[in-house]
């Protein structure tokens, strides 16, 4: 296979690349939420709720149109800047086939959370909230005082699409469900990743220069990175080599964690159900031992800790980085996809049953859209969302309306086809204008079926690999096990110091600023500020999460 089509690959990766970040950031041990067990502030919320999803008149349970009179909507939402939503082909023709209206209060992404917080403080609420990252907390703080409804009833009557996922993956059902045993936000949930952190790629140039074949243990690799630097593989007869680079370790660290065992980077379960703070055992230890041992051979880049991604992009454009983390191995080397730079195999090293990589979640944020008490139709907007649930409003949000980018090539076997973009513009620049789903994670589902015909030679080598490396050593992340109010409360604080301590003693250990022959005054040090203790809360959540229906 030689350079594989370029057209659509980007736009695949881009689509898929918010979905990836988000579940970076929703990671149930990274600050989980709350929820208030017992408050019966929104009881009375409650209720109305459940009669009101039973049987609403003028509200169809199926088909369009949705209502037998027009209404609208206010929904408050972020904004990537290609259009105004308004005009955007994929509102209007939801408009269309719903009979419902849906006036986008839209913010700038970079000012939305304020403006979110603002809204909330101010009680003026939009009817609901769409891709608003709405955090656990918010869920359970905002879910307790009533403001946002529960929405577990109108799941089961006005949402056929989410309920039949939901029933299928009763675990998603957890994720979603606080404490009090109310759904107060809906996901994005996704069937089709793997990937639950960017993966490490090798220079497959490097690799061909030094006739080597891929390491299988962390010796192999460290061995392998010494050639890197010491064999001139670029040619260029200069020791400019760097054979492993990366950005403050962020974006390396959950894959290297798994080498020694530990699939995710604050808190995991092992297999008999324990949860370990993972900047405390030994596998940590040994992670820091190696990125030391990296570091003092000048085998890990010397401004990891203080350059860009930017920075780090130019030396692999530059030809210089032998090994790094990206979405796409071309986004840091630059030139055509292609199979030229294989996705790293994950190394084993002495500690047993490793290797592992912590998969995705199956959604990849649990917060994307919400109904206040000010929406005069929660049944009606139940049925709105939960088209985008199906795989024809999934096609329509994430795609467009069928004949401006795509057209069907097989309609019965759902196999699609690209279209030419008019005036030769970027694919995936004029879908942002065609549907909000850009640049933002908006609710619904990826399924698999959804790029059936779509995807290139390059997507289907990127499935491969991910098929052959990463997906036999998969192990379940950490699930999100949502807290009590009186948990996240003291979990927040403790994390908020302990976070902060172990980054700077990371990078102290890795630079041999800090000897790790301090690593007993190092665990000393964690558990004073509480690191068994948040082990301890997080067990209990886990444990609720395994206990729950």
């Amino acid at each position: 296979m030689q350079k594989l089509k370029r057209r659509g690959a980007l736009a695949l990766s881009l689509l898929l690349l918010a979905s990836l970040l988000a579940a970076c950031g929703s990671s149930g041990n990274s600050g989980n939420t709350a929820s208030n067990s017992g408050n019966g502030a929104n009881s009375g919320t409650n209720a109305a709720s459940s009669e009101q999803a039973e049987e609403v008149k003028g509200v169809k349970k199926e088909g369009f149109p949705i209502v037998d009179e027009p209404l609208t909507l206010t929904m408050l939402a972020p904004d990537a800047g290609m259009a105004d939503w308004s005009t955007m082909p994929v509102v209007q023709e939801m408009e269309k086939l719903s009979g419902i209206k849906v006036e986008f209060q839209t913010a700038p992404i970079d000012s939305f959370s304020t403006k979110k917080n603002l809204v909330f403080a101010s009680g003026d609420l939009p009817d609901a909230l769409y891709a608003a990252d709405i955090t656990p907390a918010e869920q359970v703080t905002y879910g307790s005082q009533g403001i946002l409804i529960p929405l577990e009833d109108l799941i089961d009557n006005y949402a056929p699409n989410l309920k039949k996922i939901l029933d299928e993956n009763p675990d998603i059902r957890k994720n979603i469900t606080t404490t009090d045993g109310h759904i107060y936000a809906l996901p994005f949930i996704d069937t089709a990743a793997v990937w639950y952190r960017g993966p490490m790629w090798y220079n497959g140039k490097f690799l061909k220069a030094l006739n080597a074949e891929e390491p299988k243990t962390t010796e192999e690799l460290y061995t392998y990175l010494k050639r890197v630097k010491e064999e001139d593989p670029n040619g260029n007869g200069k020791a400019d080599e760097i054979p492993l680079s990366s950005v403050k370790l962020d974006d390396l660290r959950m894959f290297f964690f798994g080498f020694w065992g530990m699939y995710d980077t604050t808190i995991y379960a092992d297999k008999e159900g324990k949860v370990h703070y993972a900047r405390q055992e030994e596998g940590y230890k040994e992670y820091l031992t190696f990125m030391n041992r990296l570091w003092k051979e000048e085998l890990l880049d010397h401004e990891t800790f203080s350059q860009t991604d930017d920075q780090k992009k130019a030396k692999g454009k530059n030809n210089q980085v032998a090994l790094f983390s990206d979405y796409h191995p071309y986004f840091t080397l630059g030139g055509e996809p292609s199979d030229e730079h294989p996705l790293m195999t994950p190394v084993a090293s002495d500690i047993a049953g490793t290797p592992v990589y912590g998969k995705h979640p199956g959604m990849s944020a649990n917060g994307t859209f919400a109904i206040t008490k000010s929406n005069p139709n929660p049944a009606a907007t139940m049925r709105w969302i939960d088209y985008q649930y199906s795989y024809e409003g999934s096609t329509l949000w994430t795609q467009g309306p069928e004949g401006l980018l795509w057209q069907y090539k097989d309609k019965e076997n759902k196999v699609k086809e690209w279209l030419p973009v008019p005036d030769g513009k970027d694919r995936e620049e004029y879908r942002g204008t065609i549907t909000p789903n850009y640049g933002i994670l908006t609710p619904g589902v990826n399924l698999s079926e959804l790029t059936n015909g779509l995807k290139t030679e390059f997507d289907e080598w990127i499935e491969q690999q991910t098929q052959e490396k990463l997906a036999p050593i998969g192990k379940p992340p950490f699930p999100n096990a949502f807290l009590t109010t009186d948990e996240q409360s003291e979990v927040s604080a403790l994390l908020s110091d302990l976070n902060t301590y172990v980054t700077q003693m990371e990078a102290k250990f890795v630079t041999g600023q800090e000897s790790l022959d301090n690593w007993d005054k190092y665990i000393s040090q964690l558990k004073k500020m509480g690191s068994d203790r948040v082990a301890e809360v997080y067990q209990a959540a886990y444990d609720r999460w395994n206990q729950a229906s």
